[in-house]
């Protein structure tokens, strides 16, 4: 049986902030940038390796997944649901709840890099670009911002990203192997 993956609106999270335990499923840079009070980081594609441990949170206190719009904590979700690990989205993300005015965190030595969806435009616009550049010399280039935007496209009516799948892989969106490490560990109780 699976659980049933629930949202909570930026007042209805406020109000329960103190019994939830927060999960921030951003890239270890956008959670550096500004996470909710005490939320942990564990990135979206680290949710696997991190299921006995949100189990184990999730046995304690209900569980709040987190990201920038929404759209990365509610797949979260449905990735615990299909293991049995009750959790519930923020709707808006962390986009919506400083549009509300209510405080994050910056830790004072954490590295900060862009938005996710700030380094998909850059990659997306970049490579539309070479296409179109390098298609001057060699018309066959010009594949490549065909395939970049028909991917766009792709992601704009799918609402996923395959671009900020492959970028979050990159090292300076990765957070180093110990730091999970403890906090899975302090999850895990």
């Amino acid at each position: 049986m699976t659980s049933t993956p629930t949202a909570l609106t930026v007042e209805q999270a406020d109000a329960r902030l103190g019994e939830l335990t927060v999960i921030d499923v951003r890239t270890p840079g956008e959670y550096a940038a500004g996470h909710l009070p005490g939320a942990y980081n564990v990135p979206l594609d680290r949710i696997d390796e991190a299921v006995p441990a949100l189990r184990s949170a999730a046995s304690r206190a209900e569980l709040l997944m987190v990201c920038a719009s929404g759209n990365r904590s509610a797949r979260a979700c449905a990735e615990l649901a299909e293991r049995d690990v009750p959790a519930a989205t923020l709707t808006g993300g962390t986009e919506d709840w400083l549009r509300h005015g209510l405080e994050v965190r910056r830790p004072a030595d954490a590295r900060t890099v862009w938005a996710m969806e700030r380094q998909v435009r850059l990659a997306a616009g970049g490579l539309v670009l070479s296409g179109l550049l390098a298609g001057r010399r060699w018309p066959a280039a010009r594949l490549l911002s065909a395939g970049i935007a028909g991917g766009l496209v792709f992601s704009a009516v799918t609402d996923t990203c395959g671009m900020a799948r492959l970028l979050a892989k990159l090292p300076h969106n990765r957070a180093p192997r110990a730091e999970l490490s403890a906090t899975l560990a302090e999850l895990g109780g």
